[in-house]
């Protein structure tokens, strides 16, 4: 397979408040950003030319901003308009929207509270991140990486940083033959995969860590919800490693993964199941439900 590199596209990415070139969207190799992470960003998907839950993933951006110390200087609704006009500008329908905000280049040193705070946002198709093959069930390796405490990384947002533990992680899997890695926390408990939350079906309800360490997703509540309409048991909890293999059914849930069912992880093997498949197929009517429709359903 041939790659195309992201430096050298056709389309437009919204700047700091303007539309420019694909080409042209280039920082200086002394950003802070680059240097020290000082970076924030969301993963967004859009479907026939929604962006599903726009507004959830634009606060906990603005969020993880001031998690890390900084504020983005746009209001959420502005940012709103910026993802959406992306799309436009690309003429996308179906897409992977990916806004980033960073620290710039005024100071370059640990404290650099007087370096200005950019925002970029660019969209591109981007189908699941495991690929078509994906319904007959992934397989995970389970990581020596751990997430880590809320002691010592501001875990609960989408941090940069943060995913430098997942790459090490999956980049050792993919060596293994493996399509992704299981991380436990830094207590020994099952966390999530290297980007997207786990669910174990296990006697027919539907378990899932508690989000300490490791992103609250905003797939994850909207899965949960899912499940609790279908009257299907969610049960929020830490759970041990040995658990694997009460399981029946597990699936992974993300922006990127959406709905992806698993059938191996280490020496555990499963089969994806009814459960799985209808929260699968809940999943991809409700991501292209209009708003009017989604308001409906609400009430």
């Amino acid at each position: 397979m041939t790659l195309i590199p992201f430096d050298d596209r056709d389309g437009t990415i919204w700047w700091d408040g303007s539309l420019i070139p694909w080409r042209d969207a280039r920082l200086h190799v002394l950003s802070h950003g680059l240097h020290y992470a000082s970076a924030v960003f969301e993963g967004e998907r859009a479907y026939d030319g929604r962006i599903f839950r726009l507004r959830d993933h634009t606060e906990r951006l603005l969020e993880s901003g001031r998690l890390l110390g900084f504020t983005i200087p746009w209001s959420a609704a502005e940012i709103d308009e910026a993802c959406n006009a992306v799309l436009r500008a690309n003429t996308l329908s179906d897409a992977y929207v990916r806004p980033i905000a960073w620290r710039g280049s005024e100071q370059l040193a640990v404290a650099a509270r007087q370096t200005r705070i950019h925002l970029t946002i660019a969209a591109w198709p981007w189908p699941n991140l495991f690929g078509a093959e994906r319904l007959k069930g992934i397989t995970l390796d389970i990581a020596r990486w751990k997430r880590p405490s809320p002691e010592t990384a501001p875990t609960a947002a989408k941090a940069s940083g943060l995913y430098m533990i997942g790459t090490l992680a999956k980049h050792e899997a993919e060596a293994a033959g493996f399509n992704d890695a299981l991380m436990y926390d830094w207590r020994g408990f099952i966390a999530e995969a290297t980007g997207a939350n786990i669910f174990l079906v296990i006697d027919g309800a539907l378990h899932t860590p508690i989000p300490e360490g490791f992103l609250d997703g905003i797939t994850r509540r909207t899965v949960m919800s899912l499940a609790r309409q279908r009257q299907i048991s969610v049960v929020e909890r830490a759970i041990l490693p040995e658990e694997l293999a009460k399981a029946s059914e597990v699936l992974l849930v993300g922006t990127a993964a959406e709905v992806t069912p698993v059938r191996q992880i280490g020496p555990h093997c499963y089969t994806p199941g009814q459960i799985t498949e209808t929260l699968r197929k809940d999943y991809e009517a409700l991501v292209r439900l209009s708003p009017e429709d989604t308001a409906r359903r609400a009430a």
